[in-house]
């Protein structure tokens, strides 16, 4: 009987198919980008404290595998203002996980590109984050979650369909 191991084998097959990344396209009402999610996302906006500078910072994410994926956006009095910004959530990051980076990349006048690794709840942790200032708005592009958890494929199709419209 030949059927039940073909059975077994599509089966195999159909469970490969179910995705654990459902990527699609999101276009911000609120801010001048668009991002495909590997699910779908919530939103929120609340104030934030950056080096001192009060802002509102719309938040779209989602989870997967205990994995967050997000984009911030707000908006500064000033081009300057935006610019600082991007440090500040830098760091405001790598602070919450408690990390340290592991890789920096610095584009002159626009954005900051970063990989660090922490602990957070005794759980090892990977931050890839993307901050980019285009006049006096800002953006804080990311993916956290436990390190070793997420391949390193969806991560780069996440961050790599970051769009700004403006």
């Amino acid at each position: 009987m030949r059927l039940l191991p073909a059975f077994t084998l599509c089966a195999v097959l159909l469970a490969a198919c179910s995705p654990e990344y459902n990527w699609r396209q999101y276009d911000s009402p609120d801010a001048p980008y668009g991002v495909l999610f590997p699910d779908k996302p919530a939103t929120y906006t609340r104030p934030i404290n950056l080096s001192g500078s009060h802002f509102d910072m719309t938040m779209t994410a989602a989870e997967v595998k205990h994995t967050v994926f997000a984009v911030g956006s707000g908006v500064a009095p000033d081009p300057a203002t935006a610019q600082q910004a991007l440090a500040a959530m830098k760091t405001a990051m790598v602070r919450n996980i408690g990390a340290q980076v592991t890789e920096e990349k610095t584009q002159p006048g626009s954005s900051l590109d970063v990989e660090a690794r922490g602990v957070r709840n005794g759980q090892p942790m990977r931050l890839v984050g993307h901050f980019e200032a285009r006049g006096n708005r800002f953006y804080q592009v990311i993916v956290l979650g436990p390190d070793g958890s997420v391949p390193d494929e969806q991560v780069e199709q996440f961050m790599s369909s970051f769009k700004l419209r403006e």
